[in-house]
């Protein structure tokens, strides 16, 4: 009994530090792409899918796993379908996200996966029936008066931060229904596009328009290293996240994924010097409130999740 009970615990400790690992690596990435400042955001997509196939067949390898063989693919055409369009939608969310953190909007990236909740939360009350508790009634509330304010004092959406958000709780919401684990369908993802990515980069080089190939032939290597590390750097993160759901709950890695734009808000406030003034505090603040009440009523479910554990252990 209390062998089981240690194992368990120590399985939850396992799934909670990779979990917090996956977000901590997330936030961190603006980092590296500082090294990569007013980057071609096509070339370095196109780098991106092209190498995440070979990346995701190491780890596949290194876990001892095989992907699912043709007959499996066949048997789950929709999901196989899905896959190509959790991919597309990914590509949008990623090349926002990219484009801020290489052209000094590292705020608008904060912003945008704070939000993603948010937008989350609406998704799944439109296509899921999911039934809003009170403080996530009131988070939305406070979300929607944050952008509103963010709107009336500049006036103009913060279209970064928007299309972030919102294509990666629509990307969340597809991944709903695609019945592959998550490394398979990440794997499936990138090999939907990787043709495009393949021809887009040979025609970049047969014109001489490629700032990565051009920088290795000129003697300058890092570059196309930098472009093709984007793949293992974004990737990586998923593949610990994935590890992490399968040994904790789903209730402990949403109070944790704010790691990640917090990190992102540090990084641009105190590192990067991004200018952060009154209108950006206050709409802040209000999402902050709405994402620490719904944080706090959490926290009693999860308790009472791991009591239970507990004593069935």
């Amino acid at each position: 009994m209390h062998s089981t009970r240690e194992k368990q615990a120590s399985s939850s400790f396992k799934g909670n530090a990779l979990a917090a690992f996956s977000f901590l690596l997330w936030g961190l990435m603006p980092l590296y792409y500082q090294y990569l400042p007013n980057a071609d955001i096509n070339e370095l997509l196109a780098f991106r899918i092209l190498f995440s196939v070979p990346f995701m067949a190491l780890v596949f390898l290194l876990l001892g796993r095989t992907m699912p063989s043709m007959s499996a693919l066949k048997a789950d055409k929709r999901s196989v379908v899905l896959c190509g369009l959790a991919s597309l939608i990914m590509c949008v969310s990623w090349y926002s996200f990219t484009w801020a953190i290489t052209h000094g909007q590292v705020l608008a990236a904060s912003l945008g996966f704070f939000i993603n909740p948010l937008f989350a939360i609406g998704l799944g009350v439109l296509f899921l029936g999911d039934k809003l508790t009170s403080a996530q009634k009131l988070a939305v509330i406070l979300g929607t008066c944050g952008i509103s304010y963010m709107v009336y004092s500049y006036g103009e959406l913060p279209w970064l931060a928007l299309s972030m958000g919102s294509f990666f709780a629509l990307y969340g919401l597809c991944k709903k229904f695609i019945r592959f684990d998550s490394l398979t369908s990440v794997t499936l993802e990138a090999i939907w596009l990787m043709p495009f990515a393949a021809i887009y980069l040979i025609w970049l080089w047969s014109s001489d328009q490629s700032v990565a190939i051009s920088s290795a032939l000129s003697g300058e290597v890092s570059v196309l290293l930098l472009y093709m590390g984007t793949a293992p750097l974004t990737l990586l993160p998923l593949v610990f996240f994935a590890l992490a759901v399968r040994a904790t709950s789903l209730s402990m890695i949403g109070l944790m994924q704010y790691i990640e734009p917090s990190l992102h808000f540090l990084l641009a406030v105190i590192l990067f010097n991004e200018h952060f003034d009154q209108v950006k505090a206050v709409s802040f603040a209000l999402i902050w409130t709405g994402l620490l009440l719904c944080s706090l009523e959490a926290l009693p479910t999860l308790r009472h999740k791991l009591l239970a554990n507990k004593h069935s252990g």
